[in-house]
């Protein structure tokens, strides 16, 4: 008797121990759980800096972060900037994925040497650290980079855009990123790392010229784009607006239908972008919508929410789902999003956000689960960048 009561004793907590741990990781991720891989296959481990909550680590691990800045002419960073540069290498990321507004220039009263001294203070905090742990750093330029407003046929921040690219351009500031084509760099470009193609575009303001998007098209057209397992595009604005005070024309993209229905036809996963300084893991159609929260000063509150603003850093595992032979096919992968406020460190819930916002839908539900209120679309008005 004393024998059968002992084993039931231990066969119990061992179950109740491999319950709490998978409920555990179901709240901390919120996202399906990866198809497990084969005897064959490595196991996925769980990497993460020490006393952090550690995701799973996929196929493929991008660190994205964005609004890195603050006020104009500033050449210092806020703690958590600082902070997630130095945490960084520990989460053992294939990349880095910033979003824009790297420096705080498009201000006309700032003088050349204050935009070089942004972008020296850029590359002392934030550049050289991720070169020092050589781990790549994929970008796209901010408007506060090198704003691509236009009056009159000529850009309005002429001289941000040249520094910015005369920054980029010196061999010593190489971002390590294997390209494909680098001939618009800094503004557009493509590269393809570990069978995931990723394309740059100009999205510094709400237009995107129609030279470029020819490019766009052509670029999402290569073999190297079409053969690669995943697609995944950057901008600087989003497609549709998600944040307080960001909901007003010239915040996101013109004609975003159109540039969405470009990305689908060409199967590219996911639009990562910046600027509206909230995070909102977003869905619209097929492309999924990375809405990246800043790091930097000014993070905004989200449309339809009464959350606090937070400054936020997201590691992007994609999963590749293995075949009973052990066969991996990015084309079926899972991305898992695990999201960090970097002022308490803690995972940001998803189920805490709203459900919908405008015509984005959360990421972890379908358009028919949200009811009538999807159909609310946020009010525009008309007021310039």
């Amino acid at each position: 008797m004393p024998y059968n009561r002992r084993r039931f004793l231990l066969i119990s907590g061992s179950l109740c121990g491999v319950g709490i741990a998978t409920l555990a990781h179901q709240v901390f991720s919120r996202n399906p759980t990866p198809s497990q891989a084969p005897p064959t296959l490595p196991s996925p481990q769980a990497v993460a800096p020490a006393r952090m909550y550690a995701p799973l680590r996929g196929d493929v691990r991008i660190v994205v972060i964005s609004d890195l800045n603050s006020q104009y002419g500033s050449t210092s960073y806020e703690s958590e900037v600082d902070k997630a540069i130095t945490l960084i290498p520990d989460w053992q990321p294939d990349l880095v994925l910033c979003g824009g507004d790297m420096i705080a220039g498009q201000k006309r009263s700032l003088f050349l040497d204050q935009i070089q001294a942004m972008w020296a203070a850029f590359d002392q905090h934030i550049a050289a650290p991720l070169r020092k742990a050589r781990i790549p750093f994929g970008f796209t330029i901010g408007n506060h980079d090198g704003s691509g407003a236009i009056a009159q046929g000529k850009f309005v921040f002429a001289s941000d855009r040249e520094l910015a690219a005369a920054y980029w351009n010196q061999p010593e500031h190489d971002p390590g990123l294997p390209f494909s084509d680098r001939a618009g760099f800094p503004f557009y470009y493509t590269f393809t790392q570990k069978d995931v193609f990723y394309l740059v575009w100009d999205a510094s303001t709400h237009q995107i010229l129609t030279e470029q998007l020819a490019w766009v098209e052509k670029s999402l057209a290569t073999p190297a784009a079409q053969q690669a397992k995943l697609r995944i595009a950057i901008g600087h604005l989003p497609l549709y607006p998600v944040a307080m005070g960001r909901d007003n024309a010239g915040n996101y993209l013109e004609n975003a239908e159109k540039l969405q229905s470009l990305l689908e036809h060409y199967h590219v996963h996911t639009y990562v972008s910046g600027h509206h300084h909230a995070y909102y893991p977003g869905k619209r159609g097929q492309l999924e919508l990375l809405h990246t929260g800043a790091l930097g000063s000014g993070p905004r509150q989200l449309l339809n929410s009464n959350l606090p603003p937070t400054k936020t850093l997201t590691i992007v595992d994609i999963h590749k789902l293995r075949g009973s032979q052990g066969l991996s096919d990015l084309n079926s992968a899972s991305t898992t999003y695990t999201t960090y406020d970097l002022k308490t460190m803690v995972v940001v819930d998803i189920q805490t956000l709203p459900k919908a916002i405008g015509k984005v839908w959360r990421r972890d539900l379908a358009p028919s689960l949200l009811g009538s209120s999807f159909s609310v679309e946020n009010k525009v008005t008309a007021k310039a960048l």
